[in-house]
């Protein structure tokens, strides 16, 4: 059960990461803040993959075809979910966005059983199921909702897509060290933020120069973001290579009563008694998928 605060760890620096991230989106856009947690986080990724394997005794690397496979999918699912919810929120609202975003938590559960093999118990996908309904009213934008077309199949798609490339990194993971999973994870991180680094910046230069331009303008910030989010990555591969991606993810969901709490602090935003309920169920499936 050691993944339980592994994954409660990870999801208070994802937090922290989307904070810094947040300070710098309005100059550098959301395809540039996106950049950051991999530009500014491949070379803590980087450190982190070189200690974690230095300091772990008989890891032996296997860096087989699967392992290069399972990375490169993971990236790329990983980059195309984040642009299906960009267009959510465009389509919509950020608030609506970030609900159906919320779909793939049962998405982790059904890609892990369907495909890799996870055993899940009744008890877990219970609790999977009621997080995300606590989630959905959680997240779910008040007084008039506008969709346009194609929102709806965005934000479930960026929810399938973050699930699947999620399992992918677990199989990673377990591919190239299963023997000693924290440091297998460190180096799965590091190549998969090297391929979406390349990959973006690349992008950016191609088609928004100006945004590139302000991602590095605003290094400073931006390395507070590249560290804590490559330590999230690191610790979110770890608890995967050590559970399924389900109950992870559903263990996960304890990153927003601790986004609230920071959006208080941060950026005196105030939750209704409706959220806050909401909060109380999501915490309930939280704990039943964790004990499942």
């Amino acid at each position: 059960m050691i993944w339980i605060p592994i994954t409660v760890a990870a999801a208070a620096l994802q937090v922290a990461r989307n904070a810094a991230q947040r300070s710098i989106m309005g100059e550098a856009g959301p395809w540039g803040a996106t950049l950051v947690r991999f530009l500014f986080g491949l070379p803590f990724a980087t450190v982190f993959a070189a200690a974690g394997w230095l300091l772990t005794p008989g890891a032996a690397a296997h860096p087989t075809p699967a392992f290069w496979l399972a990375c490169a999918a993971g990236a790329a699912l990983q980059i195309a979910a984040t642009a299906a919810l960009l267009t959510a929120m465009h389509r919509s609202t950020f608030a609506l966005g970030t609900a159906m975003q919320q779909s793939g938590l049962p998405f982790a559960l059904v890609w892990g059983v369907l495909f890799f093999g996870d055993h899940v118990g009744p008890v877990t996908w219970a609790g999977g199921l009621i997080a995300s309904a606590g989630l959905a009213v959680l997240t779910w934008p008040r007084g008039e909702v506008v969709m346009r077309k194609g929102t709806v199949l965005a934000g479930l798609g960026c929810g399938a897509m973050f699930a699947l490339s999620a399992n992918c990194f677990r199989q990673a993971s377990l591919a190239f060290e299963p023997a000693h999973p924290a440091a297998s994870a460190f180096v799965t991180v590091m190549v998969v933020q090297a391929i979406q680094t390349v990959g973006l910046t690349g992008y950016l230069a191609w088609r928004n120069p100006g945004a590139l331009r302000a991602v590095i303008a605003a290094w400073r910030q931006s390395l507070g973001a590249g560290f804590c989010g490559a330590a999230a990555s690191g610790l979110w591969f770890t608890a995967m290579a050590l559970s399924p991606v389900g109950p992870v993810r559903a263990v996960g969901v304890v990153e927003m009563p601790i986004a609230a709490i920071a959006g208080r602090r941060l950026f005196k935003e105030r939750l209704t008694p409706l959220q806050l309920l909401a909060g109380a169920i999501t915490a309930v499936g939280v704990v039943m998928a964790a004990v499942g």
